[in-house]
């Protein structure tokens, strides 16, 4: 039995939850240029397990009470934790400035302002329309 990781696109996936995952969808595509690949919905306006693409990568997402699974009984909302996050997201970008500009008109909570990093790049982390943790950036760890 191999422990390799498989040749795909994409070995990590992020996988986050929303209370209002359709609105979630729709914000992440226009603030963020995510594009919707597969989205399928639940009854009563919920979002069983989606999929949004973002030049090479790709996060998952699904409202939060959309199954009472074990899976979900895993995972807290940031309101539910004070706010907090227990892992955080990276996107590599190609112009920082640009993102941050976006965030900011769309509304994000701005946590760390845009700044050059010691180790390279440029990034800022912002909190999305439910307070999950993103930083947009140009260091890329493979250059």
């Amino acid at each position: 039995m191999s422990v390799a990781p498989r040749q795909t696109t994409v070995n990590v996936i992020p996988c986050l939850r929303y209370r209002d995952a359709p609105k979630a969808i729709e914000w992440l595509c226009e603030t963020f240029g995510f594009t919707k690949q597969m989205v399928v919905p639940g009854e009563n306006n919920t979002v069983m397990h989606a999929q949004l693409s973002f030049g090479n990568g790709m996060i998952m997402l699904g409202s939060a009470a959309s199954i009472d699974s074990e899976y979900s009984k895993l995972i807290k909302q940031p309101d539910e934790i004070s706010g907090a996050a227990t892992q955080t997201l990276y996107i590599v970008v190609e112009e920082a400035d640009a993102f941050y500009a976006r965030a900011k008109a769309a509304g994000c909570e701005i946590i760390m302002d845009i700044k050059d990093e010691d180790y390279g790049g440029r990034d800022f982390t912002c909190r999305d329309l439910e307070g999950h943790v993103w930083t947009f950036g140009t260091y890329d760890p493979f250059a």
